[in-house]
């Protein structure tokens, strides 16, 4: 059985979900995700947004543009591991200098059980910045809707990529028992 060990004490996904809500984004791209599920569902609930499910990541790159190019306003969820799989496509943001705001929910840190998860998860801000994307990071509960209201003007009254990368201890750090 899997859980997770989750110190955030606030509601910080409705906080996200408030925040994307007034900056009247509309699509939504995600590959599904423990850490972002509450906010995932949320956003399914509502039906000024549509929420899109991705095969792999960099498509949610490709959406951005294409509702950039369309005038909405998207936000991409991925989990860190997600991230390496985005760094070509990435180049799409910096010549085509559209912004980008996209939320990561980190592994391969605070409590990680998978080896696996580490190497990407360490060097998640380093991957992003390569790619001259801006980094912002929400520790804890109480840091998460300015950290990410301060991202998402970053994004959609700048004009700048940004990304969030929401920590591990955070989201809280999956377990199993047996």
């Amino acid at each position: 059985m899997q859980q997770e060990l989750n110190t955030g004490a606030l509601d910080w996904p409705k906080e996200i979900y408030d925040i994307l809500a007034s900056y009247n984004v509309v699509q939504v791209p995600y590959v599904p995700d423990g850490g972002h599920a509450e906010l995932i569902k949320r956003i399914h609930g509502d039906p000024k947004m549509r929420p899109v499910s991705l095969t792999t990541e960099e498509e949610g790159i490709a959406l951005a543009a294409g509702a950039w190019l369309g005038g909405q306003r998207s936000a991409l969820l991925m989990q860190s591991s997600g991230v390496g799989n985005c760094v070509n496509m990435m180049s799409l943001i910096k010549a085509c200098r559209f912004p980008l705001l996209t939320l990561v929910t980190m592994r391969g840190e605070w409590g990680e059980f998978n080896p696996w998860q580490v190497p990407m998860g360490s060097k998640t801000q380093q991957a992003f910045e390569m790619m001259d994307i801006h980094v912002l990071r929400a520790e804890t509960a109480e840091m998460v809707g300015d950290t990410v209201r301060a991202a998402a003007r970053m994004a959609f009254e700048g004009g700048t990529a940004v990304a969030v990368l929401l920590s591990q201890r955070l989201i809280g750090a999956k377990v199993f028992v047996k």
